[in-house]
């Protein structure tokens, strides 16, 4: 008989079990979800605290996934500043390493990034799914091919992809079915509003990137050029756009706080603290005119202590009275469409 060893074939390879987490410990994975957040983000850090432990937990867990993704869409560190976006290929290739990481967690395959074995262990928990997941993906997606919105409806389908559909996992974290399109409706209209404070607050630092994200249409009517509307001497015109920008984060700030009135007391909490605080910067980019970019807009551990004590009571009251114009849209008016 030969000593040989037999031939390594596939028939003698064992499948990796499917576990939640890629195998990892829990306690690990929402350790190191909490160092991702306290350094990422305060504003939603301060928010998720009021959460009851589980949901907390779990804000932590999908908010490392969504840092992380950003992180390596933008070739960058926990949120810092841009990196070197390489050519189309390589931005591309770095979109199709997130999916294909996405997709062995969601497998609870094991993927030697905690980020990612964090979102297999809360989609375990929570029934979060491949399809809500690469509807994030897709606005990474969308940087990656150099967006830039014709029109209000490109600059709420993008705020969608980044923030609207972060909101509706949320809701499902939360604890929201998914035959409440409703509440889902309107954890979409929070993530929106997020992301258009965003948008307003990072005007410069999105230019000196190439990057634009205020509607072509709503420059050009302004007498601005894409590309040129942050420089320094257009900041008193740009500033005349901001109130455009606020009243539609505005519209959609409160058409949320209809949603978070059904949700448990904990949670609604949290989202009226989180919507408190995001809303507050936009309205201090508004309030601050042309002067809104020379340092960047932010809310202070002291307001942001009275936005979480203001939320507390406006949880207990529990009665929002909405927008003011009718809600005649949904999460679906803002999914994909053919080409992004």
């Amino acid at each position: 008989m030969s000593d040989k060893p037999r031939p390594l074939t596939t028939q003698n390879l064992r499948p990796t079990p499917s576990r939640a987490g890629g195998g990892r410990d829990r306690a690990f994975l929402v350790d190191k979800a909490l160092e991702s957040i306290e350094v990422g983000s305060h504003s939603f850090s301060a928010a998720s605290k009021l959460f009851d432990k589980a949901t907390r937990e779990r804000s932590w867990l999908l908010y490392a996934w969504c840092r992380r993704c950003d992180d390596i869409a933008d070739n960058q560190d926990k949120g810092g500043p841009l990196g070197n976006q390489g050519t189309p290929k390589e931005a591309e290739d770095r979109i199709q390493a997130i999916r294909v990481l996405t997709r062995r967690a969601l497998d609870g395959q094991p993927t030697a990034d905690f980020a990612f074995d964090a979102l297999g262990m809360v989609a375990s928990e929570c029934g979060l799914t491949y399809e809500m997941a690469n509807d994030v993906i897709g606005g990474f997606a969308m940087d990656a091919t150099g967006f830039a919105p014709k029109n209000e409806n490109d600059m709420l389908r993008y705020s969608y992809h980044v923030a609207g559909a972060v909101g509706i996992m949320m809701a499902k974290i939360m604890g929201v079915h998914d035959d409440d399109g409703e509440t889902l409706d309107r954890a979409n209209d929070l993530g929106l509003a997020f992301q258009i404070a965003n948008i307003s607050r990072d005007v410069v630092e999105d230019a000196a990137a190439g990057r634009v994200y205020i509607p072509a249409t709503w420059l050009e009517e302004a007498g601005l050029t894409p590309g040129e509307h942050a420089n320094p001497e257009n900041r008193f015109i740009l500033a005349g756009v901001m109130p455009r920008m606020i009243a539609l984060m505005q519209k959609h700030e409160d058409a949320a706080r209809l949603g978070a009135k059904r949700l448990p007391f904990r949670s609604r909490w949290a989202v009226l603290a989180a919507a408190n605080i995001y809303g507050a910067i936009g309205r201090k980019v508004l309030t601050r005119g042309q002067k809104a970019w020379d340092t960047r807009t932010r809310v202070n551990d002291a307001e942001k202590m009275w936005h979480v004590a203001t939320a507390f009571f406006q949880a207990v009251w529990n009665r929002p009275s909405g927008p003011q114009e009718p809600i005649i849209w949904s999460r679906h008016d803002f999914r994909p469409v053919a080409g992004w």
